[in-house]
């Protein structure tokens, strides 16, 4: 076979196991991986994604998810945190919806089976004031279109059959495994320039730890570690969302990601996050039965 082409039939052949490699799941993929998630056992895992796979199954996904679970009540950011995004393998956030009765009242008792592969983390939620925030560009840009920061144990679920094997876009297409969370006591957003700037280095600087009943640290982190700024986590949520012609609007509820590993809940374990240094900031907690 001449050189030539022999370099075509080679390149056509990289180009057919790239494509055949790297796909959007098929409906009847997110149909079955629907059913999974409604049932709490583990989906087949989504592999050899790209962002734009990811993207799009995530999107399959959602419009199955909100045939039964109704209203978007927000969204979540994810894989913010560095040490998160070495664990999947990526470098980069990605996002997922929240719907209605995901978000739990302080002090809740969630099943420790409440998903197929359950975890919980120290995480963070703000609500949106103003749709201004979708042209934030600074944290401080972030909190002038917000009314409160709200202490958050998100409990995720991976909902995979082995999800170590996750990566990014995998993530994505799990809708960043949103399942549930516990709110806790609202900060109402200071009014004056300088409690504002007083707020925002709170959150920077807080020391965010994971504590069980009898006080033992489970986990923790500190604000930096989201983003370099937890609210940088918003502007980042905020553009990726219109990207997809989605508009930020008042009342969303936005997860910022994880301030601690993500860990595994049991039976009859008692978890409290507490935010060290946030002025305001009261401890959320959640019991697992």
């Amino acid at each position: 076979m001449p050189r030539k082409q022999t370099l075509i039939v080679l390149v056509l052949g990289v180009a057919a196991a790239t494509s055949a490699h790297a796909a959007c799941l098929s409906d009847v993929q997110v149909a079955e991986m629907a059913e999974h998630y409604a049932a709490r056992t583990p989906a087949a895992n989504p592999e050899g994604l790209s962002d734009a796979d990811g993207a799009c199954t995530r999107a399959k996904l959602n419009s199955l998810l909100a045939q039964k679970m109704g209203k978007v009540v927000g969204y979540k950011a994810g894989l913010t945190n560095p040490a998160v995004q070495k664990r999947f393998n990526t470098d980069r956030p990605v996002w997922g919806k929240l719907y209605e009765g995901m978000v739990l009242a302080n002090g809740s008792e969630v099943p420790a089976t409440f998903g197929a592969r359950p975890l919980y983390e120290a995480d963070m939620l703000v609500r949106v004031k103003s749709a201004s925030i979708n042209h934030a560009r600074t944290p401080m840009d972030v909190l002038q279109a917000i009314d409160q920061v709200i202490p958050f144990i998100e409990l995720p679920d991976l909902m995979v059959q082995a999800p170590p094997k996750l990566n990014g876009a995998a993530v994505s297409a799990i809708n960043v495994g949103a399942r549930l969370g516990v709110a806790g006591t609202p900060i109402a957003v200071p009014v004056t320039r300088a409690e504002r700037y007083a707020m925002l280095d709170g959150l920077r600087d807080m020391q965010v730890t994971l504590t069980d009943g009898s006080g033992y640290l489970l986990g923790g982190g500190k604000g930096s570690d989201v983003l370099e700024h937890p609210l940088n986590a918003v502007v980042w949520l905020a553009e990726a969302l219109q990207k997809e012609n989605i508009t930020l609007k008042p009342g969303d509820l936005l997860s910022l990601g994880s301030f601690s590993p993500l860990l595994p809940p049991k039976p009859g374990l008692q978890v409290q996050a507490n935010y060290q240094g946030l002025t305001g900031a009261q401890p959320v907690r959640v019991t697992f039965k």
